[in-house]
């Protein structure tokens, strides 16, 4: 018994609950609500912006030895545009930092709120006259960097979260559900326990269940790791998500929705990203203390540059201060690597319950596998060809496949496949 047989006792009730999976278990980290599409527009208008806050820039003109064009309102362009980016870009870090620190944790979303905030007070008194320094180019950029990291951050975990996405995909969106004599297409979500599904041959089985009428082979790779087909006869059973070819069946449903070997096999993927380890309990334990030597820093530097007279770089010591100690990558990278493994490890067949498993499997020595199913492709391959008359092998296959070309078989598939690589005409 391979993998997904043994774990999938506990399963999970709406038929497209992997979908909701993949979207909710992202629902415990520091972006509960975020989406990818909002920090990418973010990115793009806050980097739109500010453009022309960097080019209007003094500091930025001194170095690179140009002058901006001035005009009435020119000097508003920078406060203006930085406000915005402000805003619009940085609301979503400070509304994090709450939750940080309501939470009593307060980590890399309340520094780098600290950061913004110090340097948007900064600029704000630059252009009142309070300091002749002028920052809005550092704040705008600044919030740009770190609305672009969030961006690739939250695009990084979703590509992970594709392997739920590519598992619930493999449930039929409609099924032909029989009643007396007739069938009816109905979608996934109006079947019920003990009602007959109509499975045709190159279709999925919509739901788990028992064969009571017709024949067929049924490719259960995705459940048993076998290539080979196993032939369906009434009184077996039929796993939702496994394809049918070379005859149809009259399934009776037995679990539909969060019921379903699939649906478990989801919740399994799920569980794992979402699951805590000893490397991620350390990482985040080193963020929060590194929240409070940043803070302590960040006083310590702005008390001392203020009373030794020099208030206007004390503001901008103290928000570098807080920048740099920014625990940002270890926050980010160790959750983010795990969750890409997990999910890679979905896509090639191998799921793992818990994260301390995975960090633990850098320790073994040897890999015992229960049979040979569990290391194959999942499908037949065409390895040889032995022509009885002595004939021409490439001109047997090509017969063969133009037989079997419209065939759904899997034997008929792999056949076809390695005509196809040897560039045969299939007549």
């Amino acid at each position: 018994m391979d993998y997904t047989t043994r774990h999938a006792r506990g399963h999970t009730a709406d038929p497209h609950a992997g979908h909701k999976i993949a979207e909710g278990h992202a629902s415990h980290d520091r972006h509960a609500g975020h989406s990818v599409g909002m920090f990418r527009d973010k990115f793009w208008l806050s980097f739109a912006l500010t453009i022309p806050v960097v080019f209007w820039s003094s500091d930025v003109q001194h170095w690179l030895g140009y002058t901006a064009p001035s005009f009435p309102g020119s000097t508003f362009i920078a406060p203006i545009l930085g406000t915005v980016v402000f805003v619009y870009g940085g609301l979503v870090f400070i509304r994090g930092a709450w939750s940080e620190v309501a939470d009593h944790r307060p980590g890399m979303m309340t520094l780098i709120s600290l950061a913004i905030t110090v340097a948007f007070g900064t600029s704000l008194a630059a252009t009142f006259g309070l300091f002749e320094i002028e920052v809005w180019w550092e704040l705008a950029t600044l919030i740009t960097i770190m609305v672009l990291g969030h961006w690739l951050e939250m695009r990084a975990i979703s590509q992970a979260h594709g392997a739920l996405n590519a598992l619930a995909a493999l449930l039929p969106d409609t099924a032909e559900r029989v009643s007396g004599s007739e069938t009816q297409t109905v979608p996934l979500s109006e079947l019920q326990a003990d009602d007959i599904v109509l499975v045709r041959p190159g279709t999925r089985v919509p739901a788990d269940g028992t064969v009571v009428e017709g024949a067929a082979e049924v490719d259960e790779s995705m459940i048993t790791g076998e290539s080979r087909a196993g032939s369906k006869a009434p009184g077996e059973t039929a796993v939702a998500g496994t394809v049918a070819s070379g005859g149809s069946l009259r399934v009776r449903i037995t679990a539909v929705g969060e019921e379903t070997a699939l649906s478990g096999i989801m919740r399994l993927v799920a569980a794992a990203q979402a699951s805590g380890s000893r490397t991620q309990a350390l990482a985040d334990r080193a963020a929060a203390m590194l929240f409070y030597v940043a803070v302590a820093s960040g006083a310590i530097t702005m008390t001392y540059w203020w009373f030794s007279g020099d208030k206007e770089h004390a503001l901008i010591r103290t928000a570098t201060v807080l920048i740099i100690a920014c625990p940002h990558a270890l926050g980010l990278a160790i959750p983010l690597v795990i969750a890409i493994s997990t999910s890679l490890g979905a896509q090639n067949g191998l799921l793992v319950k818990d994260r301390l498993a995975l960090e633990g499997a850098r320790n073994l020595d040897m890999v015992i596998f229960d049979k040979t199913g569990t290391l194959t492709r999942g499908a037949p391959g065409l390895s040889g060809i032995v022509a009885a008359t002595g004939g021409n092998e490439s001109h047997l296959l090509a017969l063969a496949a133009a037989v079997e070309a419209n065939s759904e078989h899997p034997l008929a598939k792999a056949i076809v496949t390695a005509a196809k690589r040897r560039s045969l005409p299939m007549w």
